[in-house]
């Protein structure tokens, strides 16, 4: 989610809606069933796409798009699911997911003018401000926006029989990680992959437990008992944070800020290192990333470079992203790394004996630094925000980079607000 000061994503032009599943006519279960069964060999030509079909939601993504583009939108390209509208001063975007909508523009009339439109093609109904989208619960108040998941988090917990477990400081321990091998096997595999799953999603508000879940998701093919024991100290730690969330303020577009680490050869198993990130718009949190690098590294060096090298790609995307909705950056994106030499080598047009084997990588970044749109910078491990993705942290370097995070408690409601 991207928040600025023309943003009307934290105003109540903002608004939610929800396209109502037309019913399916046509025969019954039950007459259907008996031409299935008097002409086997044939197979039905349909004049409309039908819901829970493979075919259904290609075809419904293409008569909506179809139709927005008509009256005006233009699909991204960065993300095929946003549309954008312009006219001289007059802006709006829609966000699609499958059969629910964001519509937020710069007007009142303008989104009233463009609801209308849509009514006249599909049975729609109008949810008001947003509030509440994919299970994520939007409270707006004076300083921005706060997002949160008390109510799923409060059902994965429930769903762990852990409802009156004992909360626990931090969602991991500072112990080396936990190998494939550790332990017997769980008894119910199927149970946790189910948690694993949920607690994946929970992160879109709950950055802080990224780390850990990355961690937890490596082994679902093969869950041991000490698995288990990682995920339920997950739990206890969502247990005792229920009330914290994600918060997004109004901040200008100026800049683009990232903070890049990596665990080179963390992994106990296959040595490989993993690779973390999160970026920054202006103030707010906006992308982030804990994952297992593809590769085996040669050396801290490599590990930290790979770990550059994907968070500019990340970086890129945003910008392209926000030039489709005429918010363009014009300033360097600043990549802030602890490795000096991999700042070195995104500068250097030296080839090194060790690093030619990832070269398309460090031709990728130079040239990114050499026209001048990004900039790898140094910093020290002790503000190394992504040392949060990396590893696990005593409990007063955690709450701190917690904080970095904006995961914070809920804005103060006060009478008459």
């Amino acid at each position: 989610m991207l928040n600025n000061n023309n943003s009307s994503a934290s105003s109540p032009k903002s608004r939610s809606i929800r396209i109502r599943k037309a019913s399916i006519g046509g025969t019954t279960l039950r007459r259907k069933t008996t031409f299935c069964m008097m002409y086997p060999d044939y197979v039905c030509l349909l004049k409309k796409s039908l819901y829970g079909l493979k075919q259904a939601p290609r075809a419904w993504y293409k008569r909506f798009a179809d139709f927005v583009s008509a009256i005006g939108f233009t699909n991204s390209k960065s993300d095929n699911s946003l549309f954008v509208y312009r006219k001289g001063s007059n802006m709006a975007y829609l966000l699609l997911y499958v059969d629910d909508i964001i519509l937020t523009a710069s007007s009142d009339d303008l989104r009233r003018s463009i609801m209308d439109h849509l009514g006249t093609e599909f049975a729609m109904k109008d949810l008001g401000s947003l509030n509440y989208f994919l299970g994520i619960r939007v409270t707006k108040h004076k300083g921005g926006l706060f997002l949160s998941q008390r109510k799923y988090a409060k059902e994965i917990i429930e769903r762990a029989g852990m409802g009156s477990c004992k909360p626990s400081s931090t969602p991991v321990d500072t112990k080396s990680k936990v190998s494939a091998t550790t332990g017997g096997p769980y008894a119910n595999p199927t149970k946790y992959r189910s948690l694993a799953g949920a607690l994946q999603y929970l992160t879109f508000t709950r950055p802080d437990i990224s780390y850990a879940v990355q961690q937890i998701c490596l082994h679902m093919h093969d869950p041991r008992d000490a698995h288990m024991n990682a995920l339920k100290r997950i739990i206890r730690y969502v247990q005792g944070t229920l009330h914290l969330g994600l918060h997004l303020y109004p901040s200008a577009i100026a800049n683009i800020v990232s903070y890049t680490d990596a665990d080179w050869g963390g992994c106990p198993d296959t040595r490989r290192s993993t690779s973390e990130y999160c970026v920054y718009l202006g103030d707010n949190l906006i992308s982030l990333s804990s994952k297992r690098q593809p590769t085996l590294s040669r050396s801290s060096t490599e590990a930290e470079y790979r770990g550059v090298a994907n968070v500019v790609s990340e970086s890129s995307w945003i910008r392209n992203l926000l030039l489709e909705l005429h918010c363009p950056v014009r300033k360097a994106t600043m990549v802030y790394c602890d490795n000096i030499s991999a700042i070195y080598l995104s500068g250097n047009p030296v080839q090194h004996q060790r690093t030619k084997h990832i070269e398309m990588d460090i031709h990728f970044v130079r040239e990114k630094v050499a026209r001048g749109e990004v900039r790898v910078r140094h910093v020290p491990s002790r503000y190394q925000i992504a040392n949060i993705f990396t590893k696990g942290l005593p409990l007063i370097l955690f709450a701190d980079f917690r904080n970095s995070l904006n995961v914070r408690h809920p804005p103060v409601s006060t009478a008459g607000v």
